[in-house]
């Protein structure tokens, strides 16, 4: 059998996201953002987004460009420490914030993408986190009901892809984007660099290509790219 070859260009890829769309985006500060695909996604004008992204990246960086355009009505994240803009979004209620602690933000993706609605974590009881949550007991021990989170549409970036899909990750990439791309409807890949099937090992393979949908090879990498040293 003959495996598809899911390269595409990148303004095709980004028109399947519609108004109103949940978006994954992947990345671990810098590492791992998609860049170019979010600069497709401002182009392409979606509104009224919900992204869910670990962190709202640095202002006039990543997923900023989407706060700055006004495309998202609801962020959910573990922190906007970096970005004062999408703090200021908050603070003036521009753009809905739903906190989450790292770990748990990562279980619920991962929950997602393994078909599972739910895990429990004793995270959170008694903070500003178990806000609006079911709590259950068990064995006398309470716990917070944290809902599996999935999208519509994942953003995330490869170091190496081959026509198929099968994605390596590099350093902290490895956080987030593994999670997300099992963890939507639609997966959008950019890579570094494409190369033929057979080029990457099995054994190196960190998101089997059966999971990615589209994937977009990458040209010369934009200066947003430039703070990760390898």
């Amino acid at each position: 059998m003959k495996l598809p070859d899911k390269r595409c260009p990148l303004h095709d890829a980004i028109a399947r996201i519609k108004d109103g769309d949940t978006v994954m985006v992947g990345g671990f500060g810098v590492p791992g953002t998609p860049m170019t695909l979010i600069h497709a996604l401002v182009e392409h004008g979606a509104r009224d987004l919900t992204v869910i992204k670990n962190d709202a990246n640095e202002p006039g960086m990543g997923v900023d460009h989407l706060l700055q355009s006004g495309q998202v009505a609801r962020l959910i994240t573990t922190h906007l420490g970096l970005n004062s803009h999408a703090i200021a979004l908050m603070n003036a209620g521009r753009i809905k914030v739903e906190f989450n602690a790292q770990g748990i933000l990562a279980e619920r993706i991962r929950a997602g993408g393994a078909g599972i609605g739910a895990v429990l974590s004793d995270i959170g009881i008694g903070t500003e986190l178990a806000h609006g949550k079911q709590i259950v007991e068990m064995a006398g021990v309470p716990y917070l009901v944290e809902p599996a989170l999935r999208a519509d549409v994942s953003l995330i970036h490869a170091d190496c892809a081959d026509p198929f899909g099968n994605l390596v990750y590099v350093a902290t990439a490895q956080n987030f984007n593994p999670l997300m791309a099992m963890a939507s409807d639609c997966v959008i890949a950019e890579a570094e660099r494409v190369v033929p099937l057979g080029g990457i090992a099995a054994n190196d393979v960190h998101s089997a290509g059966v999971f990615v949908d589209h994937v977009v090879e990458l040209g010369e990498l934009s200066e947003e790219y430039s703070v990760v040293q390898r």
